[in-house]
């Protein structure tokens, strides 16, 4: 890092813009520039934040720090400024489509096609290949790749791959994975919390009776009546109906399955599973599970349900509704609102290399003989239908965390206590959205200047048409018109692209490191009957050796937070200059630090800490 100082002999006047030119010498040299100071002749300073690189033989024009809205500026030469900047960013960011029905993406097919000021610093960090074989390295796994296809001989045999940290959650959960209470605890706290949700009433499609139920039951009640109370839950994986399972391997054929989920809130308030029918229609040979079954029937079942999970986990609630969302956030802001703008200073945090992980996914990860198809049933297309099919459930009040949460019956503290992921989320929008709300209220002074803000409805509205594809269905505004929704619509974009990603991301070593937890990949059909099912089944059924390694792999490298993390409310970068914002910025971390202390102490001493959406873990934005 080198600063320079340059001194100047006449009076420049006012200054309005800076433009800076780089030289090219024998060999590529790119510059990043973080800012300019300028001090006048009478001893006032002026700031130019950059942080942009420069590159070739280009010149940058740099504005100064004070953020404005279109309609604050009057002079020619700066209104032209901004028109200038929007029409290169638009030139430069364009919109491709990726697959049919997704949202959209950036035009590149590679890292190094992406503009300079977006990639990052140094590719070899989050090259997919190297990492995860990284991972199996320092996981010391590699040396049963050579068995790719070859079975484990029973659930001790994975603890051949599995690294034993003590008194950590990986460890707890393979001491206590087959008990029913860590089943249903992990619908609440575990990586995918996302999907469990009061049942009004029983699905046709889940023909249970009070016989086969009853055992479970621990009021007295008959199953409507613990229905009609409040203490019956459910969890569908109809998304998975229908996908094809991975068939990219012919010597290993992959199963999937749909299962529906009922699950119980007995009298010490823990969610506990009752009945589980692995496919859709029910029939002779889609029987209802029951933990009054055989052991090794009732475990299977689960463990299908687990895989299930994992599938839904991976590839709509973490890949489509944080990455790919986050992307088009992204896209949208680069396109629609110019460096002056404060929604673009506000934002641009939290988009950092955003673009450039999800370039890297698609070019190593989850393409054509990518790595997701090495060990999940859901590579081969799999994914890509579910994600065609998740995008009718991506709505905008499904992105607003308490609403989402009111939608699925579990917002009461009262009724569901230990939802941990609930608790510090509504607490971590809540700071958000009044530090989004204090921000607003600086630049817009009433709710007719959001209306007039022509590259604000501008960004709204590339996110409507691009990002959903112009779905009515979606509820995405196409226009904003109240400072109050712009500060929920500003909300659920930093929320997505921070605490969500967060809280689905971080969490996966911890819960998918031990494999019968969270099998990438089953190797048998869900069966058809009870009363058959043996531990060497269960065993077959499970990931091979060489796909455990790759699944592990995998997960250990995506829990892994950046080496220059910056985490919510850092913002080491100097977008914003006005004293007001810096102000409303220290409350905001003020608010943060309050969250975490709360956090911490209700963690102390528990064997099962909650910590995924403790703001000192959040990083700003998707980048892993």
């Amino acid at each position: 890092v080198d600063s320079y100082d340059v001194t100047v002999e006449e009076d420049l006047g006012e200054i309005q813009l800076i433009k800076i030119e780089k030289r090219k010498y024998w060999y590529q040299d790119d510059w990043y520039l973080k800012y300019i100071t300028v001090k006048t002749p009478v001893g006032d300073y002026l700031e130019f934040p950059c942080y942009r690189w420069i590159t070739d033989e280009k010149e940058i024009v740099l504005r100064d720090g004070r953020a404005k809205l279109p309609r604050d500026d009057k002079t020619q030469i700066l209104k032209q400024h901004r028109r200038k900047e929007l029409e290169t960013r638009q030139k430069t960011y364009r919109w491709k489509e990726w697959h049919p029905g997704f949202p959209l993406s950036i035009d590149a097919h590679s890292h190094s096609d992406l503009p300079r000021d977006i990639q990052f610093d140094n590719e070899k960090g989050i090259d997919f290949i190297l990492n995860y074989s990284k991972a199996m390295e320092n996981l010391y796994v590699n040396r049963f790749m050579h068995m790719f296809q070859s079975s484990w001989s029973d659930f001790a045999d994975f603890e051949k791959i599995f690294v034993r940290i003590s008194n950590t959650i990986s460890e707890y959960v393979m001491q206590h994975w087959k008990e029913d209470f860590m089943f249903g605890y992990q619908f609440l706290n575990g990586c995918n919390p996302v999907l469990i949700r009061r049942c009004t009433e029983i699905p046709k499609k889940l023909p249970v009776t009070m016989d086969m139920v009853e055992c479970s039951l621990e009021r007295n009640l008959t199953l409507e009546e613990e229905v009609k109370q409040g203490n019956i839950f459910i969890v569908d994986y109809e998304l998975l109906d229908g996908v094809d399972a991975n068939k990219t391997d012919p010597c290993t054929i992959q199963y999937l399955a749909a299962p529906i989920c009922l699950l119980y809130k007995n009298l010490e308030n823990k969610i506990v599973p009752i009945a589980i029918q692995l496919g859709q229609k029910p029939g002779p040979d889609n029987p209802i599970f029951l933990p009054s079954d055989a052991t090794y029937d009732w475990l299977l079942a689960k463990i299908w349900v687990r895989s299930s999970d994992f599938h839904i986990h991976q590839t709509v609630t973490h890949l489509l509704r944080t990455h790919l969302v986050s992307e088009v956030f992204s896209i949208a802001m680069f396109r629609q609102l110019p460096a002056v703008h404060p929604l673009f200073k506000l934002l641009v945090p939290h988009m950092r290399f955003t673009i450039a992980i999800n370039t890297k996914a698609r070019e190593q990860l989850i393409c054509e003989c990518g790595l997701f198809d090495k060990a999940n049933a859901t590579g081969g297309g799999g994914h890509v239908q579910m994600v065609q099919k998740a995008m009718k459930d991506l709505t905008y009040s499904s992105l607003c965390f308490p609403e989402e949460i009111k939608a699925k019956g579990m917002d009461s503290k009262e009724d569901i206590p230990y939802y941990y992921y609930r608790d510090d989320g509504i607490k971590v929008w809540e700071a958000l959205k009044s530090f989004a709300e204090d921000v607003i209220h600086i630049y817009y002074e009433s709710d007719e200047v959001v209306c007039e803000d022509v590259e604000l409805q501008a960004f709204v509205k590339d996110i409507y048409v691009y990002g959903m594809r112009g779905m009515k269905a979606s509820g995405f505004p196409k226009m904003i018109r109240t400072r109050e929704k712009l500060a929920e619509y500003l909300t659920v974009i930093i929320f997505t692209t921070s605490a969500q990603h967060a809280a689905v991301n971080f969490g996966q070593y911890d819960w998918c490191s031990w494999i019968p937890n969270a099998p990438p990949t089953m190797r048998r059909p869900p069966p058809t009957e009870k009363g058959t099912v043996t531990i060497e089944q269960i065993v077959e059924s499970l990931p091979d050796r060489g796909r455990s390694c790759w699944h592990l792999g995998a997960v250990w490298a995506l829990s892994q937070f950046q080496d220059n993390e910056l985490f919510l409310g850092m913002y080491p970068d100097e977008h914003f200059v006005e004293k007001p914002v810096k102000e409303v910025m220290a409350k905001f971390r003020k608010n943060l630090d309050e969250i975490v202390n709360a956090i911490t102490e209700r963690n102390k001493n528990k064997k099962l800490p909650y910590y995924y959406l403790s703001p000192d873990r959040i990083p700003n934005s998707v980048a892993v």
